[in-house]
């Protein structure tokens, strides 16, 4: 059984959002995504959480985009392969 800190995916995306304040999220999931990916791409399309990851992925892997849902975005992200949303979200870096 992998260890985890018990916080969800939206701290995590929060803590690389950078919106936590006193350690508490000010975004919901989609609202994080959205607000981290203003920092890592500048402007973008998407307003949906989900397709936000995978513009930040794409950009990452050569602008290669493959549609990956949630867990698998975040798993992408994290350079994991199926750990749960919130253990993924918590292993990315920036």
């Amino acid at each position: 059984m992998a260890l985890t800190d018990g916080r969800t995916a939206v701290y995590h995306l929060n803590r690389l959002a950078g919106t936590l304040i006193n350690d508490v999220p000010q975004y919901d999931f989609n609202g994080a995504a959205v607000k981290w990916g203003i920092s890592v791409l500048g402007a973008h399309k998407a307003s949906r959480g989900v397709d936000v990851l995978n513009q930040i992925y794409a950009s990452r892997n050569s602008g290669k985009n493959y549609y990956l849902d949630t867990p698998g975005i975040l798993n992408a992200l994290a350079g994991t392969f199926g750990l749960g949303e919130n253990e993924a979200a918590r292993r990315i870096v920036s």
